[in-house]
């Protein structure tokens, strides 16, 4: 296997976009995770909750932005700040390091972690199923993770990369040029790359907003193969949400914070599936530079990923699949040989707990919590995503 690198200035300008985003769009002039939720508040006052995301303001959490703009988190007694990322924070990193309350990020990253010494616990497993992607031109013929074998494979890193490790491991690819990838399709559109990654939400609908050159149209799904790490069997759990296992164990008020949080969070995914436009709209409001398409095709995208769901609740964990995680993030060896962790998790790393108590309480007040009947809406993409 050889190993590339390649868009330096590309990522180098998408970090520093990151970072400007990331300082501009803070909520509050209070510093993140400056003190506790909860500390030294007056009676009646709304409880300050910092919540760190794993990247920019985007639609991948409308449920969260949902939330805030609807008032659900005000209604709970939450008074939340939204914190978004570029590649400049490590959302887990700022949870155990005490700086924030709660964190998004991708389970086999934080497994890692936790292995590292992280003490944080997922409370909340929002996405059901794997959003990533490896996208090639149909006339390069790579319809199989066996058909990567000789060819040149984009991957952003950054953790990212260990479905696609996983499925080369299973299919027995070892021969292949791994290439850095920016945070866009630049690679596979200019021929630099022969199958890059992308999410279902995100970077394949750029493909989409693009002119094929050839015929003065926007590219279509026809004109694209995909391997989906869901049909391989080697798809990895996702976006969760993540809190402090420490503050868990001893803190009645973050224990009580933590179920509000949650159940308030839900009700903004649950308005997300209902009003997906209304949803992308929110997002964009609170500072998103994403296009009105583009950010509704990810609003859509994003709820494949939850509803209907299977576990009878948003937010429970699939055993199953959270099993199936694990072994991966055991077994699967990376270019350099290196496996995600090299133990299994201790039984902290995930509770439904508090995510139960959320949906019991919804439930009884008349919410539907599996959106068993729910369908996505049609989402036509304009050029550039606009």
């Amino acid at each position: 296997m050889r190993t590339t690198t390649r868009w330096g200035a590309a990522l180098a300008a998408t970090m520093a976009a990151g970072l400007m985003l990331g300082a501009c769009s803070s909520g509050s002039d209070s510093e993140p995770g400056a003190a506790p939720s909860g500390a030294g508040q007056e009676p009646g006052e709304l409880t300050p909750v910092t919540l760190q995301l794993q990247w920019l303001t985007q639609a991948q959490f409308a449920g969260y932005y949902a939330a805030l703009d609807q008032g659900y988190y005000a209604d709970a007694g939450l008074d939340v700040e939204i914190i978004p990322s570029g590649g400049d924070i490590v959302p887990q990193d700022a949870l155990a390091q005490g700086e924030v309350d709660y964190a998004i990020a991708w389970v086999p990253k934080v497994l890692g972690s936790i292995e590292q010494g992280a003490k944080i616990t997922n409370v909340a497993q929002i996405f059901e199923r794997s959003a990533t992607l490896q996208v090639s031109f149909k006339d390069a013929g790579i319809t199989s993770p066996a058909d990567l074998a000789g060819k040149k494979v984009g991957s952003w890193g950054y953790g990212n990369e260990w479905e696609l490790f996983a499925g080369l491991n299973k299919a027995g690819v070892t021969d292949f040029e791994l290439v850095t990838q920016a945070f866009d399709m630049l690679g596979l559109l200019s021929g630099d790359i022969d199958a890059a990654q992308a999410m279902t939400y995100n970077e394949y609908a750029q493909l989409l907003e693009t002119v094929d050159p050839d015929t003065g149209e926007l590219y279509t799904p026809d004109d694209f193969d995909v391997i989906d790490w869901n049909d391989e069997g080697v798809a990895m759990l996702q976006d969760a949400i993540w809190a402090d296992t420490e503050r868990l164990e001893s803190d009645e008020e973050y224990q009580d914070t933590t179920v509000k949080f949650l159940k308030a969070s839900i009700q903004g995914w649950i308005y997300a599936r209902d009003n997906a436009q209304a949803a992308a709209d929110a997002v964009t409001a609170a500072g998103s530079t994403l296009g009105t398409s583009h950010q509704l095709w990810m609003t859509n995208e994003v709820n494949k990923l939850i509803w209907p769901s299977t576990t009878g609740g948003i937010g429970l964990v699939d055993q199953e699949v959270w099993d199936r995680t694990v072994a991966l993030a055991l077994d699967t060896h990376n270019e350099t040989g290196a496996t995600i962790i090299t133990k299994a998790p201790p039984e902290s790393a995930y509770t439904t707990e508090y995510v139960q108590q959320a949906l019991d309480e919804l439930t009884a007040e008349g919410v539907d919590v599996v959106g068993a009947d729910w369908e996505p809406v049609e989402v036509t993409l304009a050029e550039g995503g606009a």
